[in-house]
């Protein structure tokens, strides 16, 4: 018997691709970063937010982690121990801090230059210290002129510690460098002057940059000519 409508072909059509295949298909291959204490090898997740490859280079990955988490609290811990430190320091210990950075800058400054009194090579500073930054009113007598640059030049140890300064060369030197106009401006200047705390760490933190960028200066300048 024949039948009387024809027969009809149906396309063939595919089968959707489920959700889990699509997700898979759609996961994109990570590698296991040696900065982070990986393998640097590549691999396919499992998890969105996985990064390790494997078990030990996930351990390795933690272990990396804490270390340096570990590292950071002991930097900040350091901070804060040197922040009370610094608190705690008496005006006595920061002037004391603030003069050794002000006599390291005058040295550094002076060091192409002869000794203000006598006025002889000053020496080698590297071998046990060969000459001082020496003040020509002292410390002692002007402590309103201890940081004054004008006051304080280079001076070879044997003017300053055994002629007691050589003053009366210091003055003749003194009035070659800057003049006689400022010698005695310097020497009529009974100006008294207070430092607070922080004024003291401004003129310490001041004088310690500006030794540290004239020695970098004399750093580059032998390197240049050795």
């Amino acid at each position: 018997m024949k039948r009387s409508t024809p027969l009809k072909r149906t396309p063939f059509k595919a089968k959707a691709a489920s959700a889990t295949d699509r997700a898979t298909a759609a996961v994109k291959p990570k590698t296991c970063a040696k900065s982070k204490g990986g393998c640097g090898a590549k691999f396919i997740p499992a998890r969105p937010m996985q990064c390790a490859c494997s078990v030990p280079c996930a351990q390795n990955m933690g272990e990396l982690k804490n270390a340096k988490a570990a590292k950071k609290t002991a930097a900040e811990d350091k901070r804060q121990t040197r922040a009370k430190l610094e608190e705690m320091k008496t005006l006595p210990e920061l002037l004391a801090e603030a003069q050794r950075e002000f006599n390291r800058f005058i040295r550094l400054r002076d060091a192409r230059r002869p000794c203000i009194c006598c006025g002889q090579p000053l020496g080698d500073q590297r071998f046990g210290g060969a000459y001082d930054a020496g003040h020509y009113r002292s410390v002692g007598s002007a402590p309103h002129l201890r940081f004054d640059e004008r006051n304080v030049h280079a001076q070879r140890k044997v003017c300053n510690n055994h002629k007691a300064g050589n003053h009366v060369e210091y003055r003749a030197g003194l009035i070659a460098r800057i003049g006689l106009a400022q010698v005695e401006a310097l020497e009529a200047d009974q100006t008294p002057k207070k430092y607070t705390r922080d004024q003291v760490r401004e003129i310490r933190n001041h004088y310690r940059k500006a030794s540290n960028e004239l020695a970098k200066q004399v750093r580059e300048a032998e390197e240049a000519f050795a």
